[in-house]
């Protein structure tokens, strides 16, 4: 199978697109997780939707290049409505990522299925980034994606010190002076980078996985931030090849549904084992003090 990954050159362009996809979306996502914005991952991810369809709508191509500004575009007009809805009225955040992911997700499919319905063929392929198509990754995507995902982890990287004090205590943030207003308005868009060059690969709807489980996988087994990023980083890419790998072994098994039950199984596992806190490690501790009582 590892032979497979160096000698093909289909399978090694999907393993070197999923593992750059795991690790953006896994670095830029522990920052998501650690801000409690999982849910506006979600929401935005599923936003993306009417974004690639008025892409498509307004240029006539599906150039990669082209839906992903389409699907950047709509990730953060989403992101932005659900700020004005929880600053603006007394609906808490949860519900205003509710109704901006129902809304923009339910306009989406409204439009994918009105253009699917045009004669022409143009429009062949939309609907791949629904649930992903990662097997139909090219050369040029996965330079694409680099592209635009390596240039968002420099921008993490400058402004690393301000996006860790703003992910712990943004109370503190503000009594410092930070610009957090900007610097949310950075990390939220970082977000919408790692989610538009997932699309392909896993889809609008699988997306939110990738951004999610690995930073909860890293979360178990570290206390510092720099060690948890760099793992979760590590667990998407590692997450990232394994499905590639194992999409090539049978046919007619998707590989972005497999990325995403790999990295759950690494979160899962993550869960039960970590030491201090995975619940098998609690199980043994609190056995061993009842013992000893």
């Amino acid at each position: 199978m590892l032979n497979d990954l160096f000698a093909d050159y289909t399978l090694r362009t999907v393993a070197l697109g999923s593992a750059l996809l795991g690790i953006v979306s896994g670095v830029i996502g522990a920052f998501a997780v650690l801000r409690r914005q999982s849910l506006l991952g979600d929401a935005m991810s599923h936003a993306a939707l009417p974004g690639i369809v008025l892409a498509f709508v307004v240029t006539g191509s599906r150039e990669p290049v082209a839906l992903m500004i389409g699907a950047a575009f709509a990730c953060w007009i989403g992101a932005m409505f659900v700020a004005a809805i929880v600053r603006t009225t007394r609906l808490k955040s949860d519900s205003a990522l509710g109704l901006i992911l129902a809304t923009f997700f339910g306009a989406g499919l409204v439009l994918l299925t009105w253009v699917q319905q045009w004669p022409t063929a143009a429009q062949a392929g939309l609907d791949r980034y629904l649930f992903g198509q990662a097997a139909t990754l090219l050369e040029r995507d996965v330079i694409t994606m680099a592209a635009i995902g390596l240039p968002a982890l420099l921008i993490l990287a400058l402004f690393w010190k301000e996006c860790a004090i703003l992910a712990f205590d943004p109370d503190f943030a503000t009594s410092i002076g930070l610009p957090v207003r900007l610097l949310d308005v950075l990390l939220t868009s970082l977000l919408a980078v790692a989610i538009i060059i997932g699309l392909q690969t896993v889809g609008a709807v699988l997306m939110s996985a990738m951004l999610v489980a690995p930073a909860a996988a890293a979360r178990q087994w570290t206390d510092r931030l720099g060690v948890m990023v760099a793992l979760s980083g590590i667990f998407g890419a590692a997450a990232g090849v394994i499905g590639a790998l194992l999409s090539s072994t049978a046919t007619r098994l998707p590989t972005g549904p497999l990325i995403i039950v790999c990295i759950s199984a690494l979160a899962f596992v993550s869960l039960l084992l970590a030491p201090r806190r995975g619940v098998v490690w609690a199980w043994l501790r609190n056995g061993r003090l009842s013992v000893m009582r």
